[in-house]
């Protein structure tokens, strides 16, 4: 791991090259919870699809409604969404706020309503003009607090990331190797 100015832990580095590793680990128990928690948006607000993403672009959990088509590219999908809410943080800094605690966007036909979960997640659900703002507002939100719990207890400490240091030590050295280090 290297630290940053503040001593704190960051992405591991190994010979110039940065793991982005994921805040929050959802397996198991906490997985079911968070994936029954979108079912329920998704029903009762009337969403295509929801996302549970942290704020580096890593999808948690996801859920899509039975009628709707193949969803876009996860991945591409929270990525951007999660630039999206940094660069309105940033956004809301310049003005003055704190934070804006939640995004909207919409087209034509689709619309696209993200909202913090805890300061490492991010909710996001992707609907169509059938289903109204303000349904897919309401139902997020009572969707945020039932998250945010779960995501509590997934955070991930840095010691505990699962990559022990024989695989690591390894990976490193054959790095070393293939670099010329």
């Amino acid at each position: 791991m290297a630290h940053s100015s503040q001593g704190k832990m960051t992405n591991a580095c190994y010979t110039g090259l940065c793991m982005v590793e994921p805040a929050i680990a959802l397996f198991g128990g906490a997985y079911e919870k968070a994936a029954r928690v979108l079912e329920e948006l998704l029903r009762e607000s009337g969403a295509r699809y929801a996302l549970l993403i942290d704020r580096k672009g890593f999808v948690l959990a996801h859920k899509e409604a039975l009628w709707a088509p193949r969803p876009p590219a996860l991945d591409s999908l929270a990525t951007l969404i999660a630039g999206n809410a940094a660069a309105t943080q940033a956004l809301a800094k310049m003005l003055g706020e704190p934070r804006f605690n939640e995004l909207i966007h919409q087209g034509a036909s689709h619309g696209l309503y993200a909202e913090e979960v805890g300061d490492l997640a991010l909710l996001a659900v992707i609907f169509d003009n059938t289903a109204t703002v303000g349904r897919i507002k309401l139902y997020g939100k009572r969707a945020v607090q039932s998250l945010a719990v779960i995501t509590q207890d997934a955070l991930v400490q840095p010691s505990t990331l699962g990559i022990d240091h024989e695989y690591r030590d390894g990976a490193s050295a054959l790095l070393d190797e293939l670099f010329g280090n």
